[in-house]
């Protein structure tokens, strides 16, 4: 712990130059006593490293001094192109070997180029989580599901109840979810419980397998598998454009390729698959009236229904002025 603590130190001076003990014990979380003895032990060991005295001060390398213990291992290297998502490699449990990692890199770099990462990370984010999930814990079983991935390790786990072994090949992150892939299903991570990575024994992985594309095309056939019921919406030139903001990705291109029309009031007619009537309901409702529901009927009553009970709001010209139906 304290070997590896000493390289993170020795590569914070060669990459920044200087810095001070207490920019020191804030990265590598000690305290500057701790740094203070870190130091010594690194002059000890004959690294040409020395406190500058006075207001601004701070521990340095002699100049020109530049270390060799760069080399990234394999697990840094890997971690060093998650290093775009944080967090997501926190969950995980592999920060700690992302910062090496990173460590590493900047401390390889030209002095000219040094400030390179710092300037990157002021100019893009990524955010991968959606808006409003919160501030939940990982699953439990995502850390011992990423320690199986990249080592291509077998899983035992239990999947909503069910005992499974499984080959782990790869994980995803959607809208702050987490999934694990396998060669040829994807689950939900959330859902396992008491997972047991075979670290004796390692899986034969399909060297052809691209994680990205499987993603995309389960992906791709789940949301259209979820598309069960169809219904049929004449649109204005307002709300035709709106298909793109409101209607379900996946349905997207049927719809268009659907519509018929227009027609001698400009409004063009689609057939528009959706998950259900209570969803097609949501989202039509969002339309506003730019959209008429032609079929099916209980779909075009529910929503006859809205638009009686916003009338009744709104018609009056006034808060309370007229009562909203039960």
């Amino acid at each position: 712990m304290r070997a590896a603590r000493l390289m993170s130190l020795l590569l914070l001076l060669q990459a920044r130059g200087g810095m001070t003990a207490a920019e020191l014990a804030r990265e590598l979380e000690v305290s500057e006593r701790t740094v203070h003895r870190d130091v010594l032990a690194l002059a000890e060991a004959g690294v040409p490293v020395y406190a500058d005295r006075g207001r601004g001060g701070g521990y340095r390398l002699l100049e020109g001094y530049r270390t060799r213990l760069t080399g990234l291992d394999r697990a840094e290297a890997e971690a060093l192109f998650l290093s775009g998502v944080p967090q997501a490699l926190r969950d995980m449990g592999l920060g700690e070997v992302a910062a090496s990692a990173r460590l590493k890199a900047a401390a390889a770099l030209s002095p000219g180029a040094r400030d390179a990462p710092a300037s990157a990370s002021q100019r893009f984010h990524l955010d991968a989580p959606g808006w409003f999930a919160g501030n939940s814990p990982p699953p439990e079983a995502l850390a011992p599901l990423a320690r199986a991935v990249w080592g291509d390790h077998p899983v035992t786990g239990l999947y909503r109840g069910e005992s499974r072994t499984l080959d782990p090949y790869g994980l995803v992150l959607k809208a702050g979810v987490w999934y694990l892939a396998t060669r040829s299903v994807i689950y939900r991570v959330d859902r396992f419980s008491g997972v047991e990575a075979h670290i004796d024994r390692r899986f034969e992985r399909d060297r052809g397998f691209d994680l990205a594309a499987f993603w995309e095309e389960r992906a791709a056939e789940f949301a259209r598998s979820l598309l069960r019921t169809r219904v049929t919406v004449r649109l204005s030139a307002l709300g035709h454009r709106r298909l793109w903001v409101f209607a379900d990705p996946a349905a997207l291109d049927e719809a268009l390729a659907s519509a018929t029309g227009p027609d001698g009031q400009g409004r063009v007619t689609v057939s528009l698959p959706v998950e259900s009537v209570e969803v097609a309901y949501g989202q039509l409702l969002r339309f506003g009236p730019e959209a008429e529901v032609l079929d099916p009927p209980e779909l075009r009553a529910l929503l006859a229904g809205a638009a009686a009970r916003m009338n009744a709001l709104y018609g009056g010209g006034g808060p309370g002025d007229a009562a909203v139906p039960g």
